[in-house]
C-alpha cells in the first residue's frame, strides 16, 4: 500500500498561483497518478493526471492551459503548478494513485485505489 501526503494549498486572489505537491511513501505510486478535487457534496472532479512511467499528461477541461501536472522520480513527488486561478477552483484537492489502473479509467475516481488526505485550496474573487 501506497501513502500518500499532499501540501501546497493556501488561500489566494483570483489570477495568482499555487503549487500542489504530492509525495509517496511505502512504494512508488504506480501506474498513473492523477490529482482530483471536491466541492463539498458534490462528486470529485477529475483534474490532471500523469503516467508515471512514461511522463504522458492529461487534464481536465476546466483546467487546461492553466494547471500543469509533473512528476519528480528522483523524489517520487507528483506537482500540480496552478496559475491563472479562478473562484471557481475552490476545492479540497487529492491526489490519487493505483498501480493497475488503466488508460481509459484515469478520470474516475473511483478507480484510484490509493488517496492522500486532501489540502485546501481557497481562491478568493
Amino acid at each position: 500500500q501506497v501513502q500518500l501526503v499532499e501540501s501546497g494549498g493556501g488561500l489566494v486572489q483570483a489570477g495568482g498561483s499555487l503549487r500542489l505537491s504530492c509525495v509517496a511513501s511505502g512504494r512508488t505510486f504506480g501506474r498513473y497518478v492523477a490529482w482530483f478535487r471536491q466541492v463539498e457534496d458534490k462528486e470529485r472532479e477529475f483534474v490532471a493526471a500523469i503516467g508515471w512511467s512514461g511522463g504522458h499528461t492529461y487534464y481536465g477541461d476546466s483546467v487546461k492551459g492553466r494547471f500543469t501536472i509533473s512528476r519528480d522520480k528522483t523524489k517520487n513527488t507528483v506537482s500540480l503548478q496552478m496559475n491563472n486561478l479562478k473562484s471557481e477552483d475552490t476545492a479540497v484537492y487529492y491526489c490519487a494513485a493505483d498501480s493497475s489502473i488503466i488508460l481509459s479509467s484515469i478520470r474516475f475516481s473511483s478507480a484510484y485505489a490509493n488517496w492522500g488526505q486532501g489540502t485546501q485550496v481557497t481562491v478568493s474573487s
